[in-house]
């Protein structure tokens, strides 16, 4: 498939946003190898050829109380759009999930008349629903990534293509298992627990002084167990014990895990495809969790239960995340012989299979040129 080169404005505002988009820059290169890329995303974006304006470090809040706070600096940044897209004239605006700022944007821009495609969609049918009006009158094209959102969109009247995950891509490694292993001074035998408490400063905050302490618990009563905690893009992680190893390739370190605490978001899906049994947990500020609380829709947060529609991972939230309730979910999990870890993992093989096959980029990319 060969076209005109064309110009397109992508808009990331997280670091899962910025893999994704990366990826889909790649794609669309592989058939347009002249187009070229401008907008707002990270490091992945940038390294894939993207000009950028406004980069994820600057973009990534979490939580109502949090946004109210950065809320000037937003409105900037919004207006700053804004007068970029009208300036660059971009052939298509490609939307990467980040809805509390995309969703006004598109409503701000659509006089353009410029086709603005969403990839990766807001989560609406986890709460306000209301915003379902808000994409089918700005919105010219969806793509989602989520088994079962297509079927939820066209019941409420928005035509959904469905890609299929990119979890369902496999990964080259630089590294091996074996070379993880000798770096960390981590024995094979031994069981190894995997922390992943967030992509954004904020959970850091609320999660990371938990975790600590959960750790802690758990080594009293697992001598040998192993720790590596996963260090997101363009965060902090202050007072690490020296038992607590880090490391960055988080589909490496789950490679070798026995089992993983994760802050509820896309990790627990990638937990999933690796077979690696979790515990789930989120903490919000009281406000933001007030809010979430009067609007949420949904049984589950986690998207490994929600693709499943079924209790698969114990999930910690708000005031349940405690040492203690971690501690006691965790500890049958670090067991391979445990019936609630067998269980896990007998429910994960139904959510790979929803998950697609691979090739979810060039499918996304191929559908954002033919439209």
């Amino acid at each position: 498939m060969q076209s005109q080169p064309k110009k397109y404005f992508l808009i990331a505002g997280e670091s899962s946003g910025d893999l994704h988009g990366a990826n889909l820059i790649k794609a669309i290169k592989s058939f347009e190898i002249n187009s070229s890329f401008m907008g707002h995303g990270g490091d992945k974006m940038l390294d894939a050829g993207m000009e950028i304006y406004e980069h994820t470090s600057n973009l990534n809040i979490m939580g109502f109380s949090e946004i109210i706070t950065h809320l000037p600096r937003m409105f900037r940044i919004m207006e700053k759009t804004k007068e970029l897209i009208k300036e660059k004239a971009p052939d298509k605006i490609i939307l990467i999930d980040y809805p509390g700022f995309n969703l006004r944007l598109a409503k701000k821009i659509k006089h353009l008349k410029i086709p603005i495609t969403y990839f990766i969609l807001p989560q609406i049918w986890a709460w306000n629903q209301k915003r379902i009006n808000l994409m089918k009158k700005y919105i010219d094209q969806s793509i989602s990534i989520i088994p079962f959102e297509k079927n939820w969109f066209e019941l409420r009247g928005l035509p959904v293509k469905y890609v299929g995950h990119p979890f369902s891509e496999p990964i080259s490694q630089n590294e091996t298992k074996k070379d993880l292993l000798a770096k960390h001074g981590f024995n094979k035998s031994d069981p190894i627990l995997i922390l992943l408490p967030g992509s954004r400063q904020q959970e850091i905050e609320k999660h990371w002084p938990v975790f600590i302490k959960t750790v802690s618990d758990v080594k009293k009563r697992i001598s040998n167990l192993q720790v590596l905690v996963i260090c997101a893009p363009n965060i902090k992680i202050n007072k690490i014990p020296n038992h607590i190893r880090t490391e960055s390739n988080t589909r490496l370190a789950l490679s070798v895990a026995s089992a993983a605490i994760v802050s509820s978001g896309t990790a627990t899906l990638e937990c999933a495809v690796e077979n690696i049994p979790i515990v789930v947990c989120y903490k919000m500020s009281v406000y933001s969790w007030f809010i979430v609380k009067t609007l949420a829709k949904q049984k589950y947060i986690s998207l490994v239960n929600l693709i499943a529609n079924d209790n698969v991972v114990k999930e910690f939230l708000q005031y349940n995340l405690t040492t203690s309730n971690l501690s006691n979910a965790i500890i049958p999990l670090l067991d391979k012989q445990n019936n609630s870890r067998l269980n896990i993992l007998k429910k994960y093989k139904k959510i790979r299979d929803l998950l697609g096959k691979p090739g979810v980029y060039n499918r996304a990319a191929k559908h954002i040129l033919e439209k």
